[in-house]
């Protein structure tokens, strides 16, 4: 194939550069490995983390369209009682992590229908199931791609730019894209938080998330995963209980918590809040990542709240899926699965219940929700990627409470973009608990979206020139949305200017205009005076 921009991944960073991309009038094609775009907010299954300033301001406007797609498909699909149906501000699951708890598969189809006029137009050629295996690179410049699909077939795709959109960063290692993997150290960054020395290998926890509904009095206790035996005895050094247990480390302050678990609570009319700056809202796992709720329905509609399990105790920090063979990998990602399994176990057969019994058997897998028939997501979550090597990077004194104070996050010239989130980095690989640090709302800068050297590969998602602990606030939805907006955007305002991402990052005048381009598209360059948290 033959196109302008090849966007590689089909997660929200990839869904998002692809609508840039043709907006502008160009052609584009976009791979994912899965049978679902989304990537963390579909097939890993994670509700969207964002800021407690989401519902006014700080994510862009196509981003905004996808949130409001997703609550209008609840009022135009579901049978909501007239008080949710009138909500303005909708929580379809009533979770308590964000203010947007709603089902996988509804984000799907939402995604889907936001690409869907491209599709049949012929500018967008989606090739689902298929994985990259190869990169065409002569000197500076890409030139295309190979990918695999599921029935081995290959497909070359050549094209003007190509961004890497994938969850970890695969293109950048079969371009010779020079990049970095894991924790750099604090002589190279000068970061509070850093290591004396660098540490490639130390990355941040994978989680495979499941869904479950409650049926109390029935029986759907699962088989006995493989390696119960193993999870069941397992106390990592860094944790204050064996991780099969309700007691982890609270990641703001590292303290012993114990959380409470309470599938079967009786319905209350008390409103549900979810804003992170004033409570994380893990104390009650339930409705922590609640993303069902059946209270929002007439009585007797639904038997049960459907809730995601995606708790520190399934956070997998044995090893990293960067680095080692891949047959390693297979059985990482594997053990990642089977600590899941064996945590849904352990809840219905031995977790102990606030009535003094212990487990709760009529806890059910919602595999539906999520594509798949175990209850598991369709990919583990993942929290980090390797990172190119950019013109800037940005480090954790650009934006960290701590050391900005009232000041605020750098402000860049070059903005293209804001996000917000709290540096919230998950137990590494390295033996690393909790760093979860306050922020200050950032920008994104362009200079981190390009490569020190390649001149047509761009990032498109969490491989932007982030370090691994900058990366711990970057990596979120709205912020993955951004950048791949970003990206796709800069691809398509090169090819109309004949121009290339170096030549408008150190222009100042072009970089003005690209950000001309990017705030009539709806993108938000700059923050109001708000405070981070």
């Amino acid at each position: 194939m033959r196109t302008d921009v090849l966007i590689v991944g089909g997660g929200l960073g990839g869904v998002a550069a692809a609508l840039a991309v043709l907006r502008r009038g160009l052609r584009a094609v976009l791979t994912e490995e899965t049978d679902w775009i989304g990537g963390q907010l579909t097939t890993q299954g994670v509700p969207p983390d964002e800021h407690p300033w989401i519902e006014q301001f700080g994510a862009t406007a196509s981003y905004r369209r996808l949130r409001d797609g997703i609550r209008d498909y609840y009022r135009s699909h579901y049978p909501l009682t007239e008080k949710a149906r009138g909500q303005r501000y909708l929580n379809p699951g009533e979770g308590r992590v964000s203010a947007l708890c709603h089902e996988p598969r509804v984000a799907v189809a939402v995604l889907e229908a936001m690409i869907a006029p491209y599709r049949s137009s012929g500018r967008l050629v989606l090739l689902l199931e298929h994985t990259p295996v190869a990169v065409d690179t002569d000197g500076d410049r890409v030139h295309g791609a190979t990918l695999r699909g599921a029935d081995g077939d290959d497909v070359h795709v050549t094209a003007d730019y190509v961004l890497d959109a994938t969850e970890l960063g695969d293109l950048l290692p079969m371009a010779g894209v020079e990049h970095v993997t894991g924790f750099e150290s604090a002589a190279e960054t000068g970061e509070p938080h850093a290591p004396e020395a660098a540490q490639p290998d130390n990355m941040q926890a994978i989680s495979h998330c499941l869904a479950v509904e409650y049926r109390a009095g029935e029986d759907h206790v699962i088989d006995k995963p493989e390696q119960y035996g193993y999870w069941r005895s397992y106390h990592p050094p860094v944790w204050p209980a064996p991780l099969l247990s309700l007691t982890a480390p609270e990641p703001r302050t590292l303290e012993t918590s114990t959380r409470l678990f309470q599938p079967d609570a009786p319905i209350t009319d008390a409103p549900v809040t979810a804003d992170q700056s004033k409570d994380p809202g893990d104390r009650e796992l339930w409705a922590f990542r609640r993303i069902f709720s059946r209270r929002l329905y007439p009585a007797g509609f639904a038997d049960s709240d459907i809730s995601l399990i995606n708790w520190p105790m399934i956070d997998y920090f044995d090893a990293p899926i960067i680095g080692p063979p891949a047959e390693q990998v297979e059985q990482h990602l594997e053990a990642a699965r089977q600590l899941s399994l064996s945590m849904l176990y352990w809840l219905q057969t031995e977790a102990p219940r606030l009535d003094g019994g212990t487990g709760w058997p009529g806890l059910k897998p919602r595999g539906d929700v999520l594509g798949t028939a175990d209850g598991m997501a369709k990919r583990p979550y993942v929290r980090e990627a390797r990172r190119i090597r950019a013109q800037y990077t940005i480090v954790e004194q650009d934006l960290s409470l701590a050391v900005r104070g009232d000041a605020g996050a750098v402000r860049y010239p070059d903005s293209v973009g804001i996000g917000m989130y709290r540096i919230d980095l998950h137990p590494s690989t390295g033996g690393d608990t909790y760093i979860d640090v306050g922020s200050s709302p950032f920008q994104i800068p362009l200079r981190a979206l390009v490569p020190q050297r390649m001149t047509n590969l761009l990032p498109a998602g969490k491989n932007i020139g982030t370090t691994h602990i900058t990366n711990g606030c970057y990596r979120l939805h709205p912020v993955e949305w951004n950048i791949g907006e970003a990206a796709g955007s800069l691809a398509a305002h090169c090819l109309a200017g004949r121009t290339t991402p170096h030549a408008v990052a150190a222009d100042p005048r072009r970089v003005a205009a690209l950000q001309a381009e990017l705030a009539a598209d709806g993108v938000e360059l700059h923050w109001p005076e708000v405070r981070g948290f």
